[in-house]
């Protein structure tokens, strides 16, 4: 048997962690706990730590630590018992959840389960445009205003921008008529004939009720289906039952429902 290896890698080395999510992501709904996209919006951090494992220097998993929750996405083939007696040595003893890892002992949790959807791609109309470096800031300040305690600054998205990962998002503003930044919505591609991501989404609370976010979200799965991406998913909690209604009506069909595993 090949032994498993753990690499611990920075910001800056995460090329082969995010190639190899890439390869595993089907044309559908990503599966596991991570989409490429996700290590990309957590690589806007200085010191983010990816873990990859692999065997006999070939990659069969990847993940990180998101807050107390061990997020892991496998190669189809990939021995999870093998993954998982590792990551006990990644874990802290805060850390009481996984997310597409099972552990051994560890029971599925109903309490909180998170719904994912998709959208299939179409023509669509939308007032959004593009982020570059020149709106970044108006970009920035729609994701303070929509989620409280965002610690969100230009200089985090360009961090992200610099990553490896930077290659692989695609971004959408939407204004008011004034010119106001009103909503923003970033996707994520994980290369041609496979499965692209949102995260995150999010609408100015003042600018609520106007369509902007719809028009946000639109313009970010229309990019990634201009870049190939088969298909467009995104995640959000169950209990968040106007976000899902949301999605719904722009376009999203639920596929399934996922559930962390918790320590017992």
């Amino acid at each position: 048997m090949t032994p498993l290896v753990r690499h611990r890698l920075t910001r800056e080395q995460t090329g082969p962690a995010l190639r190899a999510l890439s390869e595993w992501t089907p044309a559908d709904l990503p599966g596991g706990g991570l989409h490429p996209g996700d290590v990309g919006w957590y690589l806007r951090f200085d010191d983010a730590v990816v873990h990859l494992w692999s065997a006999g220097g070939t990659p069969v998993a990847v993940g990180f630590l998101d807050g107390h929750v061990l997020r892991v996405t496998a190669a189809p083939d990939a021995d999870l018992a093998a993954v998982a007696a590792d990551a006990e040595e990644v874990l802290g003893p805060d850390d009481d959840r996984t997310d597409g890892l099972p552990m051994p002992g560890w029971t599925r949790d109903t309490d909180e389960p998170w719904t994912a959807l998709t959208w299939t791609p179409r023509p669509v109309t939308t007032r959004a445009e593009l982020v570059g470096p020149g709106t970044a800031a108006d970009r920035v300040l729609v994701q303070r205003a929509a989620f409280a305690g965002s610690t969100f600054t230009v200089e985090r998205w360009q961090a992200m921008k610099r990553s490896p990962a930077g290659g692989l998002v695609v971004e959408t503003l939407v204004r008011t008529p004034s010119g106001a930044p009103a909503a923003a919505a970033t996707g994520w591609f994980a290369g041609e004939g496979r499965c692209g991501l949102l995260e995150p989404v999010g609408t100015d609370p003042g600018h609520r009720g106007h369509g902007y976010g719809r028009d946000a979200v639109l313009g970010a799965c229309a990019a990634l289906a201009e870049r190939g991406a088969s298909a467009v998913a995104v995640v959000t909690p169950s209990s968040n039952e106007g976000g899902v209604a949301f999605y719904r009506s722009v376009g999203f069909t639920v596929v399934r429902e996922n559930l962390d595993w918790a320590r017992a």
